[in-house]
């Protein structure tokens, strides 16, 4: 993905979380960090532990997950259709090595086996993606609820009530 400042303009919420000590931690990931999904994988790499995971919103369009490996990263995009129009939702289909048609129907695309080390099952964060009724940061703090820092995640995302 090319780097300059298109990519992360396209993003409306990023949250990094990571469980430090048995305990859940959110906080923004820093503009510098969302260059590219390379950017935001070496970024997560630097949190605690390996649970770290990226939660980022795209022009309340569609959802990304992102959790970093070794050497690379695992992903999963909400709607694979985003890559037409969305340089960083393109990035992700790159990196899966999958085509993406003008015409194709609304699906994820990627790992949804993602979260189920932390508590998340394929099943369950298929059910997520798959809530059209919910806009894609309300389906992310669903996963961080599920995950059990969502009260963090929401205060991030500006979803909590005073």
């Amino acid at each position: 993905m090319p780097s300059g400042t298109a990519v992360a303009e396209e993003i409306d919420l990023a949250v990094a979380a990571y469980r430090d000590g048995g305990e859940w931690r959110a906080e923004d990931i820093p503009l510098a960090a969302l260059e590219s999904l390379d950017d935001v994988a070496r970024h997560l790499r630097r949190m605690p532990g390996d649970s770290a995971v990226a939660l980022l919103s795209v022009d309340e369009d569609f959802f990304i997950l992102l959790r970093p490996t070794a050497a690379d990263y695992r992903v999963l995009l909400s709607d694979a259709t985003a890559a037409t129009e969305f340089e960083i939702a393109r990035s992700v289909v790159d990196h899966l090595r999958i085509p993406v048609e003008d015409d194709a129907e609304t699906e994820p695309a990627g790992d949804l086996a993602l979260l189920t080390d932390l508590g998340m099952s394929a099943v369950e964060l298929g059910l997520v993606v798959d809530d059209d009724d919910l806009y894609p940061d309300e389906q992310l703090s669903d996963i961080a609820t599920r995950l059990g820092f969502g009260e963090a995640f929401d205060d991030l995302a500006g979803l909590t009530t005073a």
